[in-house]
């Protein structure tokens, strides 16, 4: 008898974008809960301090309350932030499926400003394919919106 292993493909999402900006500033807007809320969504609790839980809330679906659950992993300040992004429910089979995965933010020096690179990983296809298709888009657009409150610090 064989056994084999079933194991979900799993996909991320990758967003690189230069900014003329220092790392310091870009970092600043990264981990600021006000300025959070100007580019992606407001958080609640959230600080830049390894094992933090913290919370973002969207629109429900089914079993599942809309309630994004995070814990902030790692934080190099300047350089390097990486949270845990869970929520769903097992129960609901499209936009609001079960979601267990990391989001990593990578800021490296360049000689224009900085490199910000995105990777939203762990999504388990089929099973994600709607959130993998939604969030590829909207981290796109999570990005521009990041730039745009860079700017606005002046």
């Amino acid at each position: 008898m064989n056994h084999v292993a079933v194991t979900p493909d799993t996909k991320e999402i990758v967003v690189d974008e230069i900014f003329p900006h220092r790392p310091e500033t870009i970092w600043k807007t990264l981990t600021s809960g006000d300025l959070m809320a100007r580019w992606m969504m407001a958080p609640t609790g959230f600080e830049p301090v390894t094992g933090k839980d913290f919370t973002f809330q969207t629109r429900p679906a089914g079993e599942w309350d809309g309630t994004i659950r995070c814990r902030v992993l790692e934080v190099v300040p300047n350089q390097r932030l990486v949270y845990a992004w869970t929520g769903g429910h097992d129960g609901n089979v499209g936009y609001g499926s079960l979601l267990d995965t990391i989001v990593t933010w990578t800021l490296t020096p360049v000689a224009t400003g900085t490199r910000l690179r995105l990777v939203h990983s762990g999504f388990e296809l089929p099973r994600n394919d709607t959130a993998y298709q939604n969030m590829s888009e909207g981290w796109k657009k999570v990005v521009r919106n990041l730039g745009d409150a860079v700017e606005g610090q002046g």
